[in-house]
C-alpha cells in the first residue's frame, strides 16, 4: 500500500506503531479488513490484532461488526478537526484563497510541509474543474510539486537538508527532477526568483506557479499555488499572474503574523 508519495515513518516504541496503524487505515481511503491490514503490515498478526484493538477501544478507530471492517473513529476527527484549527495556515487563509479563485478561475492550492512532504490543507477548484492528485488532508511530494518547491527552497539549511534527506526522487513524468543534484539546482533557482513551477514534474499535463508564505522573519509557514493545465495555460501565462499569486501569499502572511502560530 505504500507509495513513492508517502512519508517516512518512524517506530516510537509502540506510540509509533499505532500511529503507523492509523496511516494504514487511512490511506486506503475506506474501510479496511483485518486481512488487508496484516498483508500490508510488518507486525506479527496478534501484535497487529492488539494495537487495532486498543485503538478502537480508544474511539481512534471503529470497527464495523457486520462489514468487519476498520475506519478512523470519531475521536480522531474530533482531533483532526482541532489540529486543522489550531495548526493549520487554512482557517486564516480561507478569504485570500476565495479572492485569488475568483479573479484567476483557477485551481489554488494551499500547502504545509509535513516530514519533507506536502500537505494540502485547503483548495480551491477553478471555475472549470480538471482531474488531479490534490485534495485537502493529501500528501504529496516535496520535490516535484511546486508548493512543496517552493517551501523547500526557502527553509534553513538544516531543514532544508533533512527535507531533501525525505525525498524519494521516483521518476513520475518524463520531466521529473528525479535526481539529487538537479533538485539542488532548482532549489538554487527558485530562491533566486522567489517563485516555483511545476513544469508537469508530477502528473502529466497539470502545470503551476508557486510561492512561499513567510513570516517577516523568513520562516516559512506554507506555499500557495495557482494551478492549471496545458490545455488551458502554458507556463508563461501562468507567470503572468505572479504579482497577483505574491501579493495573496503575502497577504496571509500578514494574517498570520497576528496568530500565535505554531512553529
Amino acid at each position: 500500500m505504500a507509495t513513492p508519495d508517502a512519508p517516512q515513518r518512524s517506530n516510537d516504541g509502540t506510540v509509533g506503531k499505532a500511529l503507523e496503524i492509523l496511516d494504514r487505515v487511512a490511506e486506503y481511503g475506506r474501510p479496511v479488513r483485518f486481512a488487508e491490514l496484516l498483508a500490508d503490515s510488518s507486525h506479527p498478526k496478534a501484535t497487529l490484532y492488539r494495537l487495532l484493538q486498543t485503538l478502537t477501544n480508544q474511539g481512534m478507530l471503529c470497527f464495523d461488526d457486520l462489514q468487519q471492517t476498520y475506519a478512523p473513529g470519531l475521536r480522531l476527527v474530533r482531533l483532526a478537526h482541532t489540529a486543522w484549527r489550531q495548526s493549520s495556515l487554512a482557517p486564516i487563509a480561507r478569504p485570500h484563497l476565495d479572492a485569488l479563485s475568483t479573479s484567476v478561475g483557477e485551481t489554488i492550492h494551499l500547502a504545509q510541509l509535513d516530514q519533507g512532504q506536502v500537505l494540502y490543507v485547503d483548495k480551491r477548484n477553478a471555475r472549470t474543474p480538471i482531474e488531479m492528485f490534490s485534495q485537502a488532508g493529501k500528501v504529496g511530494p516535496g520535490y516535484c510539486t511546486g508548493v512543496g518547491k517552493a517551501i523547500i527552497a526557502h527553509l534553513d539549511q538544516d531543514a532544508r537538508e533533512d527535507a531533501i534527506r525525505r525525498q524519494a526522487f521516483f521518476q513520475h513524468t518524463p520531466h521529473t527532477l528525479a535526481t539529487e543534484t538537479a533538485f539542488r539546482d532548482e532549489l538554487e533557482s527558485i530562491r533566486a526568483d522567489g517563485v516555483a513551477f511545476d513544469r508537469e514534474e508530477h502528473e502529466p499535463g497539470i502545470i503551476c506557479i508557486a510561492a512561499p508564505i513567510l513570516s517577516t522573519k523568513g520562516r516559512v509557514m506554507g506555499a500557495l499555488s495557482i494551478t492549471s493545465s496545458t490545455r488551458r495555460q502554458s507556463l508563461e501565462s501562468l507567470t503572468s499572474l505572479r504579482p497577483l499569486l505574491l501579493k495573496t501569499a503575502n497577504d496571509i502572511a500578514e494574517t498570520a503574523e497576528s496568530w500565535q502560530f505554531p512553529t
